[in-house]
């Protein structure tokens, strides 16, 4: 099976203003918001939503944190080959600010369970919500859904949904390769 392009370039940056304009809808000027990209995927997607943020829609000091979840997740301790954590750099409090999680893809919903925990650290939330560039929807298994999605998509198992951003050298994509491929 080849690789099938779910999104390009172009759809990739209309879907960062339409989500970008909704954040600006629910959270205004942002001062009770907080904005936190999950390590590692996650960290690149929120940087050019706070970029679209502050340089087309003029919103100043955004607070713009990143989150290592590597040792809150409930299957850290089952994997053949040992992991690597990234960093976490929160340089706020988030006691009663409003906190959006972003992420590239939305899957099984693990991982934001453990930034759920791992987030208790910083301060106790006045409210979390979930910011996903993609959310395979048939795939959860933990009751957690996005508040903010950028498309939707349905893959069966042998499938995996590989993001790509312009910071990785490449051009913005999305696309749906086999797990299996040779």
């Amino acid at each position: 099976m080849s690789d099938k392009i779910l999104l390009n370039s172009k759809k990739i940056q209309i879907i960062l203003q339409r989500l970008t304009c909704q954040l600006i809808e629910n959270h205004g000027d942002f001062s009770n918001t907080v904005l936190i990209g999950l390590q590692p995927r996650g960290t690149y997607f929120a940087e050019r939503i706070a970029s679209i943020l502050s340089n087309d829609y003029q919103i100043k000091n955004i607070k713009l944190g990143k989150l290592d979840i590597t040792f809150y997740r409930d299957d850290f301790r089952r994997r053949d080959e040992p992991i690597s954590a990234n960093s976490t750099k929160i340089n706020f409090l988030v006691e009663n600010q409003k906190v959006v999680f972003i992420d590239d893809v939305l899957f099984s919903g693990r991982s934001i369970n453990a930034a759920l925990t791992a987030i208790q650290s910083y301060g106790r939330p006045a409210e979390v919500e979930l910011l996903v560039l993609v959310d395979r929807r048939f795939s959860r298994h933990l009751p957690i859904q996005p508040d903010y999605k950028g498309a939707t998509v349905d893959v069966i198992n042998e499938e995996k949904v590989v993001v790509n951003w312009s910071t990785d050298g490449l051009s913005d994509s999305v696309y749906i390769t086999n797990k299996n491929k040779k």
